[in-house]
């Protein structure tokens, strides 16, 4: 079955009960049990250990990645949270990418520290530097790429085989390529992370996550994780996330052609002191990403000459483009990473995994590109 069947399809039929082509909200807490003896006959009891909506788009998901399951949260970050409860405990040693999602950077550098987890940010575009960070106590390496926000490309199948040889988890985060560009199972890793809010969702109406696996024992232990902590996305979220999917690679296409188009503008307007997209021939990943991905995603980052003050004025006074922290929804955004969602990371190490003062990212939407082009063009006259 194709992708696009699979996103339209997976994990989804009639309603048995009343032919709706789209799967019911089950908006329920508790579900009645038949006998005591019989107990979870029907499958579900309680809704934050599962809910038939919520079911439905693990399904789409786990088919979509090519997974053995997978569990559905109230955000990104909560399915990352579920991941590292799960798999990690004090004494333990992990590796993270330096330069992730300013949330993930956050939990992991002031919550799981706190409770004897080691942690060592590592340039893991470097594969030798991830080796290198490793120790005898080390039980997941975490990355993300396209990296938020420099879009620094990691090799995911020599990462991966890394971790196979010493035993150890490889955890990416595919959010913003997504299975439709990006395969990270065929590749060798363990744990795939989403943040549905993103590109999966598309449309800027829920905030969820999800986390699918190709391990029985793994799932296991994220599901308990999930259920104790309480982090089950809600019905109605799962639902609205179960439409989006459907058109994901027609936006995901749309959005990637558009993203091309605005990074060659950028690239040669001398406003402008360097644009970061690995869809450029002369992105020094761009053997990578094409190697790895079949395609090169909606997300651009570049830097205004000027420095901060004429990147904030960019991003002030630009039209069409929303200033929001969000990323991956039909409409177009721009976003200062610095204040906004890398603030918790310290200036030092920022400066250091390239997120500078100065950085824009863009989420480009689904408009007409010459229409983002042209505003683009007007604000950067202008500073």
């Amino acid at each position: 079955m194709g992708f696009r069947t699979k996103q339209v399809h997976g994990g989804v039929t009639p309603d048995p009960t009343t032919g709706s082509i789209l799967t019911p909200i089950f908006q329920s807490t508790t579900f009645v049990q038949d006998s005591v003896d019989d107990y979870m006959g029907k499958g579900y009891s309680y809704s934050r250990a599962g809910n038939p909506t919520v079911r439905a788009l693990e399904e789409k998901l786990t088919a979509l990645e090519g997974g053995l399951d997978s569990t559905a949260y109230t955000s990104g970050m909560a399915a990352t949270v579920a991941v590292l409860l799960a798999t990690l405990e004090a004494g333990d040693h992990i590796v993270v990418a330096d330069v992730v999602y300013g949330g993930t950077y956050r939990f992991v550098d002031q919550f799981l520290t706190k409770f004897g987890v080691g942690v060592s940010f590592v340039d893991t575009s470097d594969t030798d530097a991830v080796v290198g960070a490793l120790e005898a106590n080390t039980k997941l390496v975490f990355t993300e790429t396209p990296a938020n926000p420099t879009l620094k490309v990691t090799d995911l199948a020599a990462v991966s085989a890394v971790c196979k040889e010493r035993g150890i988890l490889h955890v990416t985060d595919n959010t913003f390529l997504t299975p439709y560009y990006q395969r990270p199972f065929e590749l060798g890793a363990d744990v795939i992370i989403h943040s549905t809010t993103k590109f999966l969702d598309g449309h800027n109406a829920t905030l969820g996550g999800a986390v699918v696996v190709n391990d029985e024992e793994l799932q296991e232990k994220i599901a308990f994780a999930r259920l104790s902590a309480g982090l089950v996305m809600s019905p109605m979220v799962a639902w609205l996330t179960l439409q989006g999917v459907k058109t994901l690679s027609e936006r995901m296409d749309g959005q990637s052609a558009n993203a091309m188009a605005v990074a060659e503008f950028l690239q040669t307007h001398d406003k402008v002191e360097y644009v970061n997209y690995p869809g450029l021939a002369d992105h020094p990943q761009h053997e990578l990403s094409a190697k790895q991905a079949s395609g090169f995603g909606a997300m651009v980052c570049f830097e205004v000459k000027g420095g901060v003050e004429a990147g904030k004025r960019l991003m002030d006074t630009v039209e069409l483009w929303s200033l929001a922290e969000n990323l991956g929804s039909v409409e177009s955004l721009i976003t200062h990473p610095v204040t906004m969602t890398h603030a918790a990371v310290p200036r030092e190490e920022r400066l250091a995994a390239g997120i500078t003062d100065g950085l824009v990212r863009l989420s480009v939407g689904l408009e007409d590109s010459e229409d983002l082009i042209e505003a683009l063009d007007r604000a950067l006259e202008q500073v």
